[in-house]
């Protein structure tokens, strides 16, 4: 009796759990007017409602706004100590702010960091003058790189996401809700990126001063999700509650974006709502680890013949759980002339799942090679025709 009763449960119990990991992403209670769950790695979508519906973002505008910023970090043509001047309007921004006086001076990294965190507007308009030369030019770079990027649904107007009414612009400031993952996809490989937008705070700007000013998040899920870490809130009347976010656990990173919440509540439990559905439904798979040695690659004239290849980055391939899909790789490696730096490229390793590539990794060296000298590349000629003459 005993016995029967343990099995009845123990089937009652696998029946439950395949119920509940079999509930549908359509089944979600999403209140928000358009959503999308996505995976960052390959950008497969997992969850969908009106993503493509033009709405306005209203600070999450603010995403594009530090992503052109952090290119410009990267390429080297605006360094973090750049003292950069507010202009008149640049202060007249209204809603969030750290107050700027017109010709005040402050920092590049304060400005991104008030922008990321604070979320102020005159800091944003700040940068994208000092980045672009006028805010005009700043949005036509902002819409350039939306286009670049697939963001088929977007027409930004200005660098805050003030409604354009309200800054005396004409013309829709809006984008979609898979545009905003889009975005926050790239948004993520960008050095600095999610070290900004997981600063919760305080931040402060003019520190040691009468006006210095805390900053902290306006995403308290920053504290209170396992793994948040980012991106961007924003809110208007005309937005209603928005909301950029990316969790990453055990190699899994998701892209939740929700807009036109009717409440600061609503919004988080819609971005909670998608990102346990997804941390629940998929698990990510190791295909490729940093370091890790696929080979050695000839190296011509060096004073080593060939120099072992290892990956550049680690790789995590989003499976669904309960699956026994395993990620497949090619490894392709050129070889490459001395001298040769250590972590210069020589190949990639192509993953594919199921037939369908899902993302490539460079390959780099793991020692630098220097150019042999002429006696050493004459005895190894030699020696190499001695070895073939005689058969070793």
């Amino acid at each position: 009796m005993g016995r029967t009763w343990r099995a009845s449960l123990a089937v009652l119990v696998a029946v439950v759990v395949l119920r509940a990991g079999a509930v549908g992403a359509q089944e979600l209670e999403i209140r928000s007017k358009a959503a999308v769950l996505m995976d960052a790695q390959s950008g497969d979508v997992f969850y969908r409602k009106n993503e493509h519906e033009p709405l306005p973002p209203a600070s999450v505008t603010k995403v594009m706004t530090m992503v052109l910023a952090l290119e410009a970090l990267r390429d080297g043509r605006v360094g973090w100590d750049d003292l950069v001047s507010t202009s008149e309007y640049a202060a007249s921004m209204g809603g969030t702010q750290i107050w700027l006086e017109p010709g005040e001076q402050m920092s590049f990294r304060d400005l991104l960091y008030a922008v990321a965190v604070g979320s102020a507007n005159d800091a944003a308009v700040a940068l994208a003058e000092y980045l672009a030369g006028s805010e005009p030019a700043f949005v036509d770079q902002m819409n350039a790189k939306a286009q670049e990027l697939g963001m088929k649904d977007t027409r930004f107007t200005n660098p805050s996401g003030l409604p354009p009414e309200v800054l005396g612009k004409s013309g829709p400031h809006v984008t979609s809700a898979y545009d905003l993952a889009l975005l926050s996809r790239y948004a993520v490989t960008l050095p600095h990126f999610l070290e900004m937008v997981a600063t919760y705070g305080p931040y402060t700007v003019r520190q040691g001063t009468e006006a210095a000013v805390e900053l902290y998040s306006f995403n308290d899920l920053l504290r209170m999700y396992q793994g948040m870490d980012g991106i961007k809130t924003g809110h208007t009347n005309a937005a209603g509650y928005c909301l950029a976010a990316t969790a990453q656990r055990d190699g899994l990173r998701l892209i939740a974006v929700t807009l036109a919440a009717s409440t600061r509540a609503e919004r988080q439990a819609d971005i909670t709502r998608l990102l346990n559905y997804g941390f629940s439904q998929y698990r990510a798979v190791a295909a490729v680890k940093q370091g890790e040695v696929l080979g050695r690659v000839p190296v011509d004239r060096g004073v080593l013949e060939t120099v072992e290849a290892v990956a550049a980055r680690d790789l995590f391939v989003t499976v669904p759980r309960g699956t026994a899909a395993t990620p497949e790789r090619q490894v392709r490696m050129d070889p490459r002339p001395a001298p040769l730096e250590a972590g210069a490229p020589v190949g990639e390793v192509r993953v594919s799942l199921e037939g369908r590539e899902v993302g490539r990794v460079p390959v780099v060296a793991a020692e630098a090679v220097e150019r042999a000298g002429l006696g050493r590349l004459v005895w190894r000629v030699t020696e190499k025709a001695v070895n073939a003459l005689f058969g070793h």
